[in-house]
């Protein structure tokens, strides 16, 4: 098939998959257009951590213990709370599929970057991707994947995937 049949008919199903997830008050074209959102909380619960944990935990990811982390350095470095936590469910599965003691699931270097621990990885590529893609001009997940993963037609449209996934978790409260 054509190659830009097939880019076309990703962006169709992709605009159907979420167009039920996007809430009236922000257009595709907002919630894609920038990297940048602020949904800091001023108190020591924050729901993005539970969210985000539970999100993780249903993927059987080593990485929701580190939900906190990943909040802190999105918000550290401004960027989207769920792009970070995406980008590991498209390069490893969330973490499950990297080279053996590493903590690199972001495919970091085409995966031959080792990490100290989850929360240096965590904080390394959140700076990294502000530093070296968000404040060099690459303000959206499609600018960003064509320097972070060329040749991939795909990766962004996982990248977008796994954040509208991540966000309706829904939450249980326990009292």
């Amino acid at each position: 098939m054509n190659k830009y049949i097939t880019v076309l008919l990703i962006v169709i199903v992709y605009t159907l998959i979420t167009a039920d997830s996007i809430s009236a008050d922000h257009s595709v074209a907002e919630r894609s257009a920038s990297l940048v959102i602020k949904e800091n909380s001023s108190s020591n619960y924050d729901e993005r951590v539970v969210l985000l944990k539970k999100y993780l935990e249903s993927k059987n990811s080593p990485l929701s213990v580190n939900s906190k982390d990943f909040i802190n350095y999105d918000d550290k470095y401004d960027l989207d709370w769920k792009f970070v936590p995406a980008i590991t469910g498209v390069e490893s599965s969330f973490g499950k599929h990297i080279p053996q003691n590493s903590y690199n699931a972001y495919g970091w270097a085409n995966g031959k970057y080792q990490f100290t621990s989850w929360e240096e990885s965590i904080e390394v590529v959140s700076r990294a991707l502000r530093t070296k893609y968000i404040d060099r001009g690459a303000t959206t997940v499609e600018a960003i994947g064509r320097i972070y993963a060329p040749p991939s037609t795909t990766w962004s449209y996982k990248v977008h995937y796994f954040m509208n996934q991540i966000e309706p978790m829904p939450i249980e409260y326990t009292l």
